[in-house]
């Protein structure tokens, strides 16, 4: 009977969605300033609905757009007229959302994980199911995590914080989040993996031994926890937070946007219905305060990481401004750089924490956000490669 219950509410939550019937994803290319400027115009018709899933700065620039069923006709017209490049990406978004929906249900169908070991970390999971899966961690691994709640979202959720730690006091700490964006499902599945993955490897694995000895490690799986749950309740595409914007019909604030670094600049929106809406000021949303919170208190952070999808790229400060930082030849190796004011690695980089970085997943678009599930691991475990290089490289450069 508690199987069918279970089933039941999953039933609810992912077929009393939105639905996105005939939406497509057309991946446009401006060739020069003036086509950017009028696919900038475009995007910010409020009445088209459309949805900016990706982009990148230099000319010619590439923009991954969900344009609404009802929008379709309208914007290919509008991209023919300006001899502006486009094609299609997704032909029919719910199709997508049709197979990742089939899949949650045959994955759910399955027993409830009674440990770590027992849990899928191949498919997608709802928030109780990651809440769930933290606290089994804690319970087998008590001497190297704890749970620290940082504080809850708008509706209360509580703001769950993985501390890997060996034990001392005042060591310094590496910073990792997924979720910030909640549809960004692969990003909050590869967090569960790598919370397995370090109680796993610590002891086994001589350089991550070695970090885990000298250094803390943070990790913050479901950090917009509020958008996470609307994206498997009403809105798989939701973005945002949830918290209610007064004067407005439009909920939530981009929580990337939201951050006091450039607030307000180049790449965020004053719209509250934007999806890059940067919220009434900077640190407005309880999700971020309580992470500027974090940072300020801990004082010893020395790598800070934020992950995210997608388009496959490593970004290091600075976002709002083309101004290099004064570690870019450090952090320039590995990284390229799209503009977007208020941030999350600007404000940490500003803190002091030099070791910055926003990590964009799989893949380059075929896809965008309904990753299949079977990329997860694939996905979890190439991104680990390159954490273990941050780590790593903290780790010898901190006294």
């Amino acid at each position: 009977m508690k199987g069918l219950l279970v089933l039941t509410a999953l039933f609810v939550a992912v077929f009393g969605k939105e639905t996105f019937e005939g939406d497509q994803v057309l991946r446009i290319t401006a060739r020069d300033e003036v086509q950017l400027t009028l696919l900038k115009d475009l995007s910010e018709m409020e009445y088209l609905q459309l949805d900016v899933w990706m982009e990148t700065t230099d000319l010619p620039t590439s923009v991954d757009i969900r344009v609404p069923f009802t929008s379709l006709q309208t914007v290919k017209a509008f991209l023919e007229t300006e001899d502006i490049e486009y094609f299609i990406m997704i032909k029919d978004l719910q199709v997508m959302l049709d197979e990742e929906k089939e899949q949650m249900l045959s994955s759910a169908r399955a027993t409830a994980p009674r440990t770590s070991d027992d849990y899928d970390y191949s498919n997608y999971h709802t928030i109780a199911d990651i809440y769930a899966f933290q606290d089994m961690l804690v319970a087998e691994n008590p001497n190297l995590v704890s749970k620290i709640v940082i504080g809850q979202s708008y509706q209360g959720r509580p703001l769950n914080v993985l501390k890997f730690s060996t034990g001392g006091t005042n060591k310094p700490g590496i910073w990792l989040d997924t979720g910030i964006h909640s549809r960004e499902w692969v990003t909050q599945a590869s967090g569960t993996w790598f919370a397995k993955k370090i109680v796993t490897d610590y002891g086994r694995d001589a350089a991550l031994t070695a970090i885990l000895d000298k250094m803390d490690i943070f990790l913050e799986i479901v950090t917009n926890p509020d958008g996470y749950y609307y994206t498997h309740t009403s809105n798989r595409m939701w973005r945002k937070t949830r918290k209610p914007n007064p004067g407005s019909s439009c909920v939530g604030t981009d929580p990337n946007r939201n951050w006091d670094a450039g607030f307000g600049g180049p790449g965020a929106s004053d719209s509250p219905c934007s999806e890059t809406y940067r919220g009434p000021k900077a640190h407005s949303e309880s999700e971020v305060k309580s992470i500027v919170d974090f940072v300020k208190s801990h004082g010893n952070l020395q790598a800070f990481v934020s992950i995210h999808s997608y388009s496959q790229m490593l970004l290091y400060p600075y976002g709002y401004t083309r101004t290099p930082c004064k570690d870019e030849s450090e952090l320039v190796s590995s990284a390229s750089i799209n503009q977007a004011s208020g941030g999350t690695i600007d404000w940490t980089y500003n803190q002091g924490i030099k070791y910055s970085y926003t990590f964009e997943l799989r893949d380059t678009g075929r896809y965008g956000f309904i990753l299949p599930a079977n990329q997860i691991l694939p996905t979890a475990k190439e991104t680990w490669l390159a954490l273990m290089a941050i780590m790593e490289h903290t780790k010898d450069n901190t006294n």
